[in-house]
């Protein structure tokens, strides 16, 4: 994000997490597709396998994407996972245990190497406990299941539910808690000594821990599962248990450091009420992706702001004293960290007020809804630029579809194809979703620069494909794969012909084509939040285009 205050704000419940690449070395034929119906006839068939074919002899594993990709993602599964440890070390069910369980390891011992080996051992144990936990995550629903995760419908709205409860629960409305018998075995266990004793206590923290980091971890495997990265669940879990566990180790090989905490007290559960704002505010963005996915429009991008206002109001109000909540203590004064806490909060409402009326809030513009749901746009009334925007009107599936920043988008990939090949243009095909992130911010951040925006103006033919939306297709539309599965769905025709022609799965993912022939002109892109090296590529691009042509 642009504005580093808004960044640290956000960090802990809204780490980016970018959608795992993955790697293929040639293009797939086109053939796979079946039409059901038998509306494209048999020498249009011919012509896009013809097609396909010259793409697979002229180029060299064009669709091969690099592990940076992939890196990225689980880098940022594993800072999330580390932030979300640290948050939950302030929660009251674990701040209060930290100096008891590193007295139970000096205590007793004269040797200081060996109440260190006991802690370290205690904290690895916290760590196979987790990393545990986020393999059976994997487990269970499998890779494709993980990745399905993010497009969603129902799945999303689940998540919505479920982190609105764990906002309450952080609010004071209930606790979370495990039952108590499986806190008692352990408990029971941890009293036989030894290693296998360290262990147990490990797994007691856990679950007595649970109903301050249940909604933490929740939160942490959600954003996990729909990044459809496969070991995404036990990286974040690893992270968050690395931040859990390197307290209790340090403080055994340094006990006097313990001397410099704070004591216990409100402020502890004061950060548990804040975090439960910020699931309240993630919680949103869920539904969010259901809302666009099935078109119900009624949670568009005002409502959506106001909620978001609305909340982090309340909690700058809440960290200024002006709100108590039943489970807290008196606040007598403001100490100078909660003070500038509430600046930040503040700062960061009255940052997103004029969002009301269009401003584009670039910041924070990937997690809201798209700025073609703004039902009062006064950019757009004022007239304040003089490029012409595109009318797509008449166009398929626009009556689905918003083209971003009014630039010539089709939304049917045989559509924008032969458009493109009457204009001679090039093509850019742009996987994208309702509930990709990284899509609105790529649009939001880099095709508003000058010569991007001019770029995709002048010399390109955009045809979005959304691979989440669940409008279900014309029975002409329909499509069966080479094994036999039907394709109901806009979003499962484009996902399939993103993993068929291309395998990828990942968004947003740009494919530069020559609309004549209908060859991938450069490796194609995933996100790209440099403006100068994504023009590079557009110009790469229109260079090989031209070369061809």
């Amino acid at each position: 994000m642009k504005s580093l205050i808004v960044k640290l704000l956000l960090l802990i419940a809204f780490c980016p997490i970018f959608a795992q690449a993955q790697e293929t070395d040639t293009l797939l034929k086109m053939d796979e597709l079946e039409f059901v119906d038998g509306s494209v006839s048999e020498a249009q068939t011919d012509t896009v396998v013809s097609d396909t074919t010259q793409v697979v002899r002229k180029s060299e594993a064009i669709i091969s994407n690099s592990g940076t990709k992939g890196g990225d993602s689980l880098f940022g599964i594993f800072l999330a996972g580390f932030i979300g440890g640290f948050a939950a070390l302030l929660m009251p069910c674990i701040f209060p245990m930290l100096p008891l369980t590193v007295s139970f390891f000096t205590k007793g011992s004269q040797n200081r190497s060996k109440s260190f080996i006991r802690a370290l051992f205690y904290g690895i144990s916290i760590i196979v406990i987790y990393v545990v936990l986020g393999l059976a995550v994997t487990m269970i629903f499998g890779s494709d299941a993980l990745n399905a995760l993010s497009t969603n419908g129902i799945f999303n709205f689940f998540f919505f539910l479920m982190l609105i409860a764990f906002g309450a629960s952080f609010l004071g409305a209930f606790e979370i808690s495990l039952p108590s018998s499986w806190v008692n075995k352990m408990d029971a266990k941890s009293d036989e000594g030894g290693w296998a004793g360290i262990f147990f206590m490990a797994a007691t923290l856990a679950l007595v821990s649970f109903s301050c980091t249940g909604p933490i971890i929740g939160t942490l495997l959600v954003q996990a599962a729909t990044s459809g990265a496969l070991l995404g669940p036990a990286v974040g879990m690893f992270g968050f248990s690395l931040a859990l566990a390197i307290p209790f180790a340090l403080f055994a090989l340094f006990p006097s450091a313990m001397k410099a905490m704070p004591t216990s007290g409100g402020w502890l559960n004061s950060v548990k009420v804040v975090l439960g704002f910020l699931e309240l505010a993630f919680a949103l963005k869920f539904l969010s992706n259901v809302d666009l996915a099935y078109h119900w429009n009624w949670f568009d991008r005002e409502v959506f702001l106001s909620l978001w206002i609305v909340i982090f109001g309340l909690m700058g109000f809440y960290l200024l004293g002006k709100i108590k909540f039943s489970h807290d203590s008196n606040l007598p004064y403001l100490s100078v960290l909660r003070t500038f806490f509430a600046i930040i909060v503040l700062s960061f409402t009255v940052y997103m007020i004029p969002g009301l009326w269009g401003a584009p809030l670039k910041s924070i513009s990937a997690f809201l809804p798209p700025q073609s749901t703004q039902d009062f746009d006064l950019n757009q009334a004022s007239g304040g630029t003089t490029r012409q925007v595109a009318d797509v009107s008449n166009r398929k599936y626009a009556d689905l579809f918003h083209a971003p920043l009014g630039l010539n988008v089709f939304f049917d990939y045989e559509e924008g194809m032969e458009y493109a090949k009457a204009q001679k243009k090039m093509v850019m095909l742009d996987f994208t979703g309702h509930a990709c992130v990284n899509c609105r911010k790529m649009e939001a951040n880099v095709w508003t620069d000058p010569q991007v925006l001019s770029f995709l103006t002048n010399n390109v033919i955009i045809i979005q494909l959304y691979v989440d939306d669940r409008t279900e297709l014309a029975v002409e539309d329909q499509q069966k794969t080479s094994a036999g599965k039907l394709l109901k769905t806009i979003g499962s025709k484009w996902s399939y012909l993103q993993a068929s022609q291309f395998e990828s799965n990942s968004q947003p993912f740009y494919v530069l084509m020559n609309s004549t022939n209908r060859q991938v002109l450069v490796k194609p892109k995933g996100a790209d939040y440099d403006p100068i090296t994504y023009l590079n590529y557009l110009n790469e691009g229109l260079a090989a285009f031209v070369k061809s042509n």
